[in-house]
Formats: C-alpha cells, structure tokens, sequence
C-alpha cells in the first residue's frame, strides 16, 4: 500500500524520476516546470526542504513499497490557518483512487497535525481528473477564475472541520 511521507533529502533521486517520467503527461494538464527546473533540481530540493522547515510549507511524495514515487502532495503558503494545496500523480498511478484517498488524508494532517482550518486550491477548467479529486474530497468552488499559466482555472477552498 503506498504510503504518504513527508518530503525528506533522500526522497531526491526518486522524486527526479518521477517528474521526469511523467513531465509529458504533466503539461497536458498543468503548467510546465521548463528544462531549469531539472537541471537546477538539487539545489530547489535544498531550498523546499529549508522553506518546510520553517513551518511555511508541508511537501510530501507518495511512495510505493519499492521507494517509487507516485504522487506529489503540498502544502504552500502557510499562513493564519490556511494554505494552499497541490498535487500532481505519475501517469501509471492514476484512475485508482489513490488521488482521492491521499487528499483526504493530507487533509486530515493539515488539520491535526499542522493546525490548518483552511485549504484552498486551484484546478485548470480542462483538468477534469483534478476537479473531480477537488469535489469528492469537500473541497467547493470558490467561483474565484484565474490563470494557471496559460490556462484557466477554478478556485476551491475546503474549511476544515475537528474530524478534517
């Protein structure tokens, strides 16, 4: 059973594969990262595990019983009891809920574990498989559009409740 753990150095060499492998698959529905982000992907690694251990951000991977990652699950911009969530799953993972179940256990960490009340979230209009993530886990739409590069996109926010 995969396993949500919260983003560590060694988690590097994994988690390099798995943006790799799946970058086509990932510009087909979200912004792409551009070639800089892979070859200065040591050093933003460095820089996220320092800016989480300011408490301003949760990262976590989802990581199968053979180390591979499956799945990227963060927390941004903590701030007053809220933050932002996003998610990406590798190509091979999806249309087996795993999506759906690790958002609502992230969202069940936000609230015990990080003290969160609030989580927003934004999803690209055309990115079906997100928005139907986004409603199955409680999360609403704002009716807030914006621009996820150069597509756009729906606000959600979820309110937290004692149970998450």
């Amino acid at each position: 059973m995969p396993e949500l753990q919260r983003l560590r150095p060694d988690h590097a060499p994994a988690l390099l594969t798995f943006e790799q492998e799946n970058r086509a698959f990932f510009a087909a529905s979200i912004p792409d990262r551009g070639d800089a982000y892979f070859t200065d992907f040591d050093a933003r690694l460095t820089a996220l595990l320092a800016e989480q251990a300011t408490g301003l951000c949760h990262f976590h991977v989802l990581v199968d019983t053979d180390g591979e990652v499956l799945g990227r699950f963060n927390l941004v911009d903590v701030a007053d009891g809220s933050a932002d969530l996003g998610f990406r799953m590798a190509e091979k993972a999806t249309h087996r809920g795993l999506a759906t179940a690790t958002v609502l256990h992230l969202c069940t960490l936000a609230a015990t574990e990080y003290g969160l009340t609030t989580l927003r979230a934004a999803a690209a209009v055309d990115n079906t498989a997100s928005r139907t993530v986004l409603t199955r886990t409680g999360f609403v739409p704002t009716g807030e559009k914006i621009q996820l590069g150069d597509r756009p996109g729906l606000g959600y926010i979820r309110r937290m409740t004692s149970e998450a």
